[in-house]
């Protein structure tokens, strides 16, 4: 006679997003497989996260123009992103926001690097907060769309940005 094992809840929708952004941004979980990403080595090597892929290059290499964008213009981006994506679902802010901008400037200072790495940090911590605050909530189709998008929109600019590190690097 099989012993039957219990029966495992569903994945929470957000827990899902989730687990994607968290690839995208911190990379794969060393030694085990991913969804997108090519594969962090149990060592902890071969991590393509953004965190990691911005930690590998300094403030010059961010700098550098490729085709009129810089790893640095593409990082602040994504950052002002993820923090739009939370005053958006969050506090019901509509903008306008200044995309553009948002790129800008596309070089930075040592100093500045650090920092722009910082906001990157913090930014996903605080969409990862405001995701996790929602899981109570009933499952809400605006609330899971903008994190599907947050999830979609940094793992372009993630893709963008391990191209350009060839070029910087």
């Amino acid at each position: 006679m099989t012993q039957e094992s219990p029966a495992q809840e569903p994945q929470h929708p957000i827990d899902g997003i989730l687990d994607i952004l968290k690839e995208a941004v911190e990379g794969g979980t060393p030694g085990q497989g991913t969804a997108f990403l090519d594969g962090t080595k149990a060592d902890g090597s071969g991590n393509h996260g953004l965190l990691a892929t911005l930690d590998s290059i300094d403030a010059v290499q961010a700098s550098h123009d490729v085709n009129g964008t810089s790893i640095a213009g593409q990082a602040r981006h994504a950052a002002f992103h993820m923090e739009v994506i939370v005053r958006w679902e969050r506090d019901g802010d509509r903008g306008p926001f200044d995309w553009k901008g948002s790129f800008l400037p596309p070089q930075v200072t040592p100093d500045e690097w650090g920092a722009l790495r910082t906001r990157v940090q913090a930014a996903y911590e605080g969409v990862v907060a405001f995701a996790q605050s929602r899981r109570a909530a009933p499952v809400d189709g605006d609330v899971t769309g903008g994190l599907a998008g947050a999830v979609a929109h940094v793992a372009y600019h993630l893709g963008a940005i391990l191209q350009m590190v060839k070029i910087v690097s």
